[in-house]
């Protein structure tokens, strides 16, 4: 497939044109020097090898000020096309071209040394990343305060969990200066407060127009940040567009994984093989009313939820999750109905309702709903309406109380 667009090169900060990179697998492996030894004087051969063909002639352009998606599904391709961008694999076919310097944050913490402290590892770290000792010592503060490790810095760095190491490997990261950044969805580990802070320095880049390339399963990522994507599925480049658009098709690639969804004229009812979710949507005095219901059908482990509006062109105006501290977080296990109250401030124009279910830790993805309801603002003779599609109205069972935000 060719590269999706025309756009001029004084624009384009990453061009990957035809690239195809395969793998040999021997047939038969030798776990110990006896095997091996044995093996060569018994009539059971390796067979040779088997090909396997990671990527198949990918192609796209990353805009600079992009925050671009690579989204597919395990053994998709995408690792392997992110090690491509980031130097350490060297394509079979094709080519990569990268306008300036790129910053791959894919291990974090490569180059640490167990024995020294946090505070020697901070300047070992920094060093490798080409910063002067000098310019170490002025972000060390900084670093030691995002990574909320100040009374750990002086303990050696082998009496750290994995957590706080992750933490402190990020925080030095963040600092290198590049053109391009290349974002594994691995960097949003640790526990539930430095997540946020993950998420939040993905905001930022987003907001001071960085050119981003993020690689992620979650849909949820992809459409809070991105403004272009790209789905890869067994190694070709399946879609191009916008991260409403690739969520959608990466949803229906997962239908096979037990995920049912009947459409109708008035909207969406759906389900997975962990909970069936409904929606209702009204407009009463300025402000939108979302009433959500859910039906677990097995036991999840810490669910959240979270809910997201899109405009048309994939753009993300609102997002709430259930376990934000203001007003207060919902427990999906105790609260099986939730109201959001938004005020009636969105533009004009049509809007997406997307809602995620997802691990507390953001590990996994329990289900994700996209469309779940469509509605459209307009502006007629100057006053203010919405029309709206609503799925329609049925009993729920509602056996642990109500939670109201």
């Amino acid at each position: 497939m060719s590269i999706e667009e025309n756009i001029p090169n004084e624009e384009v900060a990453v061009r990957v044109n035809g690239v195809s990179k395969s793998f040999k697998l021997p047939h038969e492996q030798h776990d110990g020097l006896k095997q091996s030894v044995t093996s060569v004087f018994s009539r059971k051969r390796s067979h040779g090898y088997e090909i396997q063909h990671a990527l198949r002639g990918v192609s796209f352009e990353v805009r600079k000020g992009d925050f671009f998606g690579i989204v597919g599904r395990n053994g998709s391709g995408k690792s392997t096309l992110l090690k491509i961008l980031s130097g350490i694999y060297t394509p079979d076919s094709g080519s990569v071209k990268v306008n300036g310097s790129l910053v791959p944050f894919i291990e974090l913490g490569v180059g640490f040394n167990p024995e020294l402290t946090g505070r020697e590892n901070v300047y070992l770290n920094g060093a490798l990343l080409g910063f002067t000792r000098k310019q170490i010592s002025a972000m060390y503060d900084e670093i030691v305060s995002f990574a909320e490790l100040g009374k750990f810095m002086d303990q050696k760095l082998k009496n750290y969990s994995s957590g706080m190491q992750v933490r402190l490997a990020f925080s030095i990261a963040i600092r290198a200066k590049s053109d391009v950044l290349v974002l594994d969805e691995v960097l949003a580990v640790g526990d539930e407060a430095f997540q946020r802070k993950c998420y939040q320095h993905f905001a930022e880049l987003k907001k001071e127009k960085k050119t981003v390339i993020l690689v992620t399963h979650s849909m949820d990522a992809v459409q809070q940040f991105c403004n272009r994507a790209i789905l890869i599925d067994k190694g070709h480049e399946t879609e191009i567009g916008t991260p409403h658009k690739i969520a959608q098709l990466y949803q229906e690639l997962n239908d096979t994984e037990g995920v049912t969804v009947s459409r109708s004229r008035t909207g969406i009812k759906t389900s997975t093989k962990y909970v069936a979710v409904q929606m209702q949507h009204e407009l009463i005095d300025k402000k939108h009313i979302f009433d959500i219901m859910l039906q677990p059908k097995e036991s999840i482990e810490d669910p959240i939820l979270a809910m997201g509006i899109y405009q048309d062109d994939g753009d993300q105006v609102y997002r709430w999750t259930s376990d934000e501290k203001i007003p207060h977080q919902i427990d999906l296990e105790t609260h099986r109905r939730i109201r959001i109250e938004v005020a009636d401030i969105l533009p004009v124009g049509v809007f997406a309702v997307n809602l995620y279910i997802k691990k507390r830790d953001r590990t996994v993805d329990y289900a994700v709903f996209n469309e779940i309801i469509k509605f459209e603002v307009k502006n007629v003779t100057k006053h203010r309406h919405a029309v709206y599609w609503r799925i329609p109205e049925e009993t729920f069972v509602n056996e642990k109380g109500v939670g109201n935000v």
